[in-house]
């Protein structure tokens, strides 16, 4: 059943243009050194952006570094990341073939609030 969720979220859901923004974002940040830490977090949303059902998300301990990271990504990122998957969500939500999508549009755009600390692990 996850596969198939994950095939169609990628085809219709969005997913597939998503992981290709957070792949180009993470490329673009890893040009410099001070954005590296910025461009794992870009691939670890793509990957999430991309096969989303199936996926646990956990806050694990934070760090000083992490918090500071996070209100940076925040201020400059994480805002319109997640305005533009709740975009995405509201009209998904209208139908109910598409609420499954909307979910994971909403997961992701609280993922996009704050990606330091965050464990992105495989459901059993």
């Amino acid at each position: 059943m996850r596969f198939l969720l994950n095939l169609l979220w990628a085809i219709f859901g969005g997913g597939f243009i998503s992981a290709l923004e957070y792949l180009l974002a993470g490329l673009l940040c890893c040009l410099t050194i001070v954005g590296i830490p910025f461009g794992v977090q870009c691939f670890k949303l793509a990957g999430v952006a991309l096969f989303p059902f199936g996926k646990d998300i956990t806050n694990t301990r934070g760090s000083a570094i992490g918090f500071a990271f996070n209100v940076l990504w925040l201020v400059f990122a994480g805002i319109w990341i997640f305005l533009s998957h709740l975009v995405l969500a509201v009209p998904l939500a209208v139908s109910i073939i598409g609420i499954p999508f909307a979910f994971q549009h909403v997961k992701l755009a609280v993922l996009a609030l704050a990606p330091f600390g965050v464990d992105v692990r495989e459901k059993l």
